[in-house]
């Protein structure tokens, strides 16, 4: 009979992990996930402080250092990778979540907003997967995948209404990165790394403050769960796409959204 035992299907014991935009929201839950099921774990985020101070924070669970850069940038994820480097000679998990969002109505929506949501959102993901490739063949094999986990979004999957603004730019940039992901894991695939993609729905973060207070009811309203997500539901997730469970998931995108993405009751901004 097969082995599992869901401490061994599940653990992370011995894995090294980075995770870009790492110092809160979606980022600092996957981190403290994936410290509570056994991994070392860095995180990076542009403000050297925050960043920090996350790491900090998150040390109660496990193994957890901060490297600050702007992943943004070429230069800043050569500095990322110098320093990860200097520190560790493999990579086991990369979660891709560092991200920006930009709402305004269609009218007045500016060029240099679009292009900088497209750049992080998308653009960083692929080169961060590019520049840290070598790491993750390194802590790869063909039983037990290196694994890369980009962070899209459900707005990817349907468009948006709460907010009554248009994120013109955000929703592109995870359809996008949604796609992104199915292409690298044709192309990794054969390296023995997996590349898959969580769509979340709405959790409480900085980003997401603003609609909270606004709009909560009607977040509830189109959820099939009626109620936002926990920071559990997320990281319970991507420590599944980063364990020996989900070792054969590859090329997918799950959405984690309480069914909003399918809900048809939206409303109209």
């Amino acid at each position: 009979m097969p082995q599992m035992d869901l401490n061994t299907l599940f653990s992370l014991s011995g894995k090294v992990a980075l995770v870009t935009g790492g110092s809160r929201g979606i980022g600092k839950m996957i981190a403290q996930g994936l410290l509570q099921a056994g991994a070392k774990v860095y995180v990076t985020a542009r403000k050297k402080a925050a960043c920090e101070e996350a790491a900090e924070e998150l040390s109660a669970f496990g193994s957890c250092t901060a490297i600050s850069a702007d992943v943004g940038t070429a230069g800043g994820r050569k500095a990322l990778l110098k320093m990860f480097s200097e520190k560790e000679d493999m990579l086991h998990i990369l979660i891709n979540n560092a991200g920006t969002n930009w709402g305004e109505m269609f009218d007045k929506y500016p060029d240099d907003a679009f292009d900088k949501v497209l750049n992080l959102n998308v653009s960083a993901v692929f080169s961060m997967t590019r520049d840290f490739v070598h790491l993750l063949e390194k802590g790869a094999t063909r039983e037990d995948p290196a694994r890369v986990v980009n962070i899209g979004s459900m707005d990817g999957l349907h468009i948006p209404t709460v907010s009554r603004t248009g994120t013109y730019a955000y929703t592109s940039s995870k359809a996008a990165v949604h796609h992104l992901t199915r292409n690298l894991a044709v192309a990794l695939s054969p390296r023995f790394i997996t590349v898959n993609a969580i769509a979340p729905g709405f959790f409480p973060s900085r980003m997401t403050d603003f609609v909270f207070d606004k709009y909560l009811p009607d977040i509830e309203e189109n959820s099939l769960m009626k109620r936002a997500g926990k920071p559990e539901e997320m990281a319970a997730v991507a420590i599944y796409l980063c364990s020996k469970g989900g070792a054969y998931t590859d090329g997918a995108v799950i959405p984690v959204d309480g069914g909003t993405s399918v809900n048809s009751q939206h409303v109209k901004f």
